[in-house]
């Protein structure tokens, strides 16, 4: 049934419309059916440690913004802090009790936010993961493949170091979701490849921290032959390496960030190689759309979700063969842009019937 109306529930008596509304208010998180526009939205961010994220959230507040001139949203309602799984518990609830019709959150664990997901179903609130899938059936998750993002740039590293190549790795936030489905992903690869993984370690998704994490693992492997590295932590790797003049004998799976392709650029007439896939911080952007669907009452298509999970396109891979064309087109951007992409209104609107 679908939700009622967020106004007219506040401006209900109490009492005498309790019963009606514990009928109406439940919904199911998959299939939509908010109660008329215009919607409010809540968004969860419990990870402000990088620029991705940062661009996420600016592109997210863009989007809504042509929603709102439209008469589609009123309020985009924004919970972004540094905290852990219990802090976004807090933000979660916060969201809940601003009475949004759909929440659109960036998790910080796969399974640990469960509680909080089903106290949000049950208020008929429909909620959105996006970045990283999580298990609970009270959730559309709205992602792209993270193992398939790893496999991309694991590959290319194996194919440079060849089978017996020595590699380290720096890696995010362990226990981190995506850091942890990327990981699982990549150690497969090099493990089929024959490729020897002599130390991880965590960057935590800071160049600056991957920088001195590199660091180190250079003063103990001096003589590896490359590092399988992630997004938000290449550009700290490639200095490190830079700084210790072995640019020409390690290989660095690199970024789709501005910083380190101007590094990259710098780097090519001494014949330095590299990739970067792109990780799209837009996925906010295309969970949006389709959370205006959802509340609009439609359903997904067939064929379009499986399970709870919508999987949407990764956008595009810079490499060696394309780098001019992509460096052309976002070399006039700040260092800590990440190449983007999102699905359009069109687009997403053909993932329903």
């Amino acid at each position: 049934m679908p939700r009622p109306s967020r106004r007219w529930r506040a401006g209900a008596a109490a009492g005498v419309l309790t019963l009606i509304l514990a009928a109406c208010g439940s919904s199911d998180g998959g299939s939509g059916g908010g109660g008329g526009r215009p919607y409010t939205i809540g968004l969860s961010n419990g990870f402000v440690g990088s620029e991705w994220r940062t661009q996420m959230v600016e592109g997210l507040q863009a989007a809504f913004a042509e929603y709102q001139k439209q008469g589609a949203v009123d309020e985009l309602v924004v919970e972004s802090a540094d905290t852990d799984v219990n802090g976004q518990i807090q933000q979660i609830r916060n969201l809940i009790n601003r009475d949004v019709d759909a929440i659109i959150v960036n998790p910080n664990s796969e399974t640990a936010l469960d509680a909080v997901f089903r106290e949000a179903e049950q208020q008929g609130i429909q909620v959105f993961a996006i970045d990283q899938a999580v298990t609970s059936k009270d959730v559309t998750n709205v992602v792209i493949d993270q193992a398939e993002w790893a496999r991309i740039s694991a590959k290319w590293l194996a194919g440079q170091v060849g089978e017996g190549g020595d590699i380290v790795v720096v890696n995010g936030i362990a226990g981190h979701p995506a850091n942890e489905m990327r990981w699982n992903a990549a150690k497969q690869v090099f493990a089929d490849a024959k490729v020897n993984v002599l130390s991880v370690a965590d960057g935590n998704w800071d160049q600056a921290t991957g920088q001195q994490v590199m660091t180190n693992l250079l003063a103990t492997y001096p003589d590896v032959d490359g590092v399988w590295t992630q997004d938000g932590m290449a550009e700290g790797v490639f200095r490190a390496v830079q700084a210790a003049d072995r640019l020409k004998q390690i290989k660095i799976s690199g970024e789709a960030r501005v910083g380190f392709m101007r590094l990259w650029n710098q780097a090519r007439a001494d014949g330095f190689e590299s990739i970067g896939v792109v990780n799209p911080p837009g996925g906010a952007v295309s969970a949006l759309h389709m959370a205006v669907n959802a509340l609009d009452g439609k359903t997904f298509a067939g064929g379009k979700i499986n399970g709870n999970t919508v999987t949407i396109p990764i956008p595009y891979t810079v490499d060696q063969a394309n780098f001019e064309q992509h460096w052309g087109a976002a070399g006039g951007e700040s260092d800590a842009y990440s190449l983007d992409g999102s699905l359009t209104p069109e687009q997403a609107a053909e993932y329903f019937q």
